[in-house]
C-alpha cells in the first residue's frame, strides 16, 4: 500500500513537472516569436511588404525553421537578429510552398566574415561568403555574418549570399544540383528553363546582361545567382528579364513583393 501511494505521488509529480516544463517552453517560444516578429518588421523588407495575413504565415514559417535548424557561431556570437536574418533567407524562396522544410539541412554555422576552404576565418586565403557542406559536412551550411548583414541593408544591391545558398539546398533536394529544382517545378518547364538559362548565359558572356557573371559557372550557379536578383530587386529583374522572371515565378510559386517605387 505504501509503495502504491509512493508510486502515485511520483507519477503525479512527474505529470506536474512535465506540464510546467511544457508551459514554460510554450511561454519562451511565444516570447521568442514576438521578438522575431518585431525584428522582421524592422529589418526585413520582404516581410514589410506583405499583407497582415502573409506576415502571420511568414512569421510562423520563420519560427518553425528555427525549431528544426540549429544555428551556431564560430568566432562570433549569434544574436536574435542573426537568427531572423538566416530564417528569413530560408523562408523567402519557399514562401510559395507552405509546409516545405529543408530536410537536407540540420545546422547553420555563422562565421564573422569570409572563410577559406578549410573553414578557417583567419589568414590570407579567405574568400568564401557562403557554402553548403558536402561529405562529412553534409547537412551543414556555412555563412559569413558580414555578408548576411549586408544582404538585408540598403546597400545590398542584387546580391544575397544566404538566399543563394538556400536555393542551392532547394536545387539539390531532388538529388542533383543541376539548376533544375524538380521538386518545385513541373516537368514540362524543365527543357524551356534549360534553353532560357543557356540563352542568357550567352548574353552574359557577350556583356549584354546585368546578371552577375558568376552565373556562368554552371546551371546550378545560374539558378542561385538569378534567384538572388529575383528576390532582391524584383521590379528591376522583371523589367530587364521578363521571360526569366515569369519562369522563376512559376518555379518559386510566387511573385516577390515589390516596393512600388
Amino acid at each position: 500500500m505504501i509503495l502504491y501511494t509512493i508510486a502515485l505521488l511520483l507519477g503525479a509529480l512527474f505529470i506536474i513537472l512535465y506540464v510546467r516544463r511544457k508551459k514554460e517552453k510554450q511561454r519562451k517560444n511565444k516570447a521568442a516569436a514576438n521578438i522575431y516578429s518585431e525584428l522582421l518588421n524592422e529589418h526585413v523588407q520582404y516581410y514589410q511588404l506583405l499583407n497582415e495575413k502573409e506576415k502571420e504565415r511568414f512569421g510562423t514559417m520563420v519560427n518553425e525553421f528555427l525549431q528544426y535548424v540549429h544555428i551556431e557561431g564560430v568566432g562570433t556570437e549569434v544574436t536574435d537578429l542573426d537568427k531572423v536574418y538566416i530564417a528569413a533567407s530560408a523562408v523567402i524562396p519557399i514562401f510559395g510552398f507552405p509546409g516545405w522544410k529543408y530536410r537536407n539541412l540540420t545546422n547553420v554555422i555563422l562565421y564573422p566574415d569570409t572563410f577559406d576552404h578549410n573553414f578557417q576565418f583567419e589568414g590570407d586565403e579567405r574568400n568564401i561568403l557562403g557554402m553548403v557542406g558536402s561529405g562529412y559536412m553534409n547537412g551543414q551550411m556555412l555563412l559569413s555574418r558580414a555578408a548576411l548583414i549586408k544582404a538585408f541593408s540598403s546597400v545590398s544591391g542584387a546580391e544575397h549570399t544566404a538566399i543563394h545558398e538556400f536555393v542551392h539546398l532547394l536545387d539539390m533536394s531532388d538529388g542533383a544540383t543541376d539548376g533544375i529544382p524538380e521538386n518545385l517545378m513541373r516537368n514540362e518547364y524543365a527543357v524551356p528553363w534549360l534553353k532560357m538559362m543557356h540563352k542568357e548565359m550567352r548574353r552574359i558572356e557577350q556583356g549584354q546582361s546585368d546578371i552577375n557573371p558568376y552565373a556562368l559557372t554552371n546551371e546550378a550557379e545560374f539558378l542561385a545567382v538569378t534567384s538572388e536578383y529575383f528576390f532582391q530587386k524584383p521590379e528591376k529583374f522583371k523589367e530587364h528579364h521578363p521571360e526569366i522572371y515569369a519562369q522563376m515565378s512559376r518555379i518559386f510559386g510566387q511573385m516577390p513583393p515589390e516596393t512600388g517605387s
